[in-house]
């Protein structure tokens, strides 16, 4: 048999596998996680029932439940290999509709102890924006400082950290998407629930951000969270700047510089957009990061309170100030 339970007693139990019943598409651009996505229908056979169900439910429901069992005939013996009978189980699909149904009762009659989601996907983002409506119990440092000056190498050597860039794929600036695509909106919504949920510390050290990363948002509460913090300001060498920054941004496509260089003209000169195009096909790295430096510097809005101040040279007696900073 098996239970049905609201997100917030879902969250709790300690499932030994938790099941995606959605389309791999639908897995693929959001879900709870670590979930496996055991779909009762793949991408093609969703739209094809999702068609035929405005003009015929009973023809939907009958193509349907065979294109499930003929997914389950696959699914079954992975699971059975992975995860033995009696193995707590975890299951949602979008709404809490056929396919959560259909897998919960294959799987209950095998001898899994089966839990559904009630809701489905829809009930736990529903669960999660009211958690980002909610102020954070954390206390949070705010790291700040030009570009380069080692706030995302400082907070990799920190446990109780939040890495907002790498959660959002993007360096935060108009060159920043240099690692390929960022997740979607509700991706990196999943992950940042899952990390603030969970997060087994009192303070946590953040770097300064505007509320959008790239093409993402940050929820309301964080960012409120992060405008409130206490307030680091990091400094160091010109040269340890440059360094850093060639470390990051030195293998970047041509074309992708261009287009970056495109969209800050609106806010550089004629003679300053000429000079870095001709420094960067010169192969003169060096002289483009100090340009860009000479932007940044000016556009970067300093916090109108600073609380601490270091110089982040040494990171790791930069980490032991900071570890002091919160006794």
């Amino acid at each position: 048999m098996f239970e049905e339970v609201e997100f917030d007693q879902f969250q709790n139990y300690n499932f030994d596998l938790i099941i995606d019943a959605r389309s791999p598409r639908e897995f693929q651009h959001s879900h709870i996680k670590n979930s496996k996505n055991y779909y009762a229908l793949n991408d093609e056979e969703f739209k094809e029932i999702g068609a035929i169900y405005t003009k015929n439910k009973g023809l939907a429901k009958a193509k349907g439940a065979s294109y499930i069992c003929k997914n389950m005939s696959y699914h079954i013996k992975d699971i059975y290999d992975k995860y033995k009978i009696r193995s707590l189980v975890g299951i949602y699909c979008a709404k809490g509709g056929m396919r959560l149904k259909s897998l919960s009762l294959i799987l209950s009659e095998l001898g899994y102890k089966v839990v559904r989601l009630k809701g489905g996907y829809k009930g736990y983002r529903s669960y999660l924006n009211d958690f980002f409506k909610q102020k954070l119990n954390i206390k949070f440092y705010c790291l700040c400082g030009n570009t380069a000056s080692g706030k995302s190498d400082l907070l990799n050597l920190l446990d109780n950290a939040l890495n907002l860039e790498k959660l959002a794929n993007h360096q935060g600036s108009s060159f920043g998407k240099i690692y390929g695509e960022q997740p979607s909106q509700k991706s990196f919504e999943d992950e940042l629930f899952h990390f603030l949920k969970h997060y087994p510390y009192k303070t946590c050290f953040i770097e300064a951000e505007s509320r959008q990363i790239g093409n993402l948002t940050l929820p309301l509460n964080l960012y409120q969270a992060m405008q409130n913090a206490e307030k680091i300001w990091c400094e160091c060498s010109i040269n340890l700047r440059i360094d850093r920054i060639l470390k990051d941004y030195s293998k970047i496509k041509k074309e992708y510089f261009y287009h970056c260089v495109e969209k800050i003209s609106p806010y550089i000169s004629k003679d300053f957009k000429h000079n870095l195009l001709q420094n960067y096909e010169n192969n003169d790295l060096k002289n483009c990061a100090l340009m860009l430096f000479e932007y940044y510097d000016k556009v970067y809005k300093k916090p109108l309170k600073i609380n601490h101040y270091i110089n982040t040279d040494n990171l790791h007696q930069a980490k032991k100030y900071l570890i002091n900073l919160q006794d």
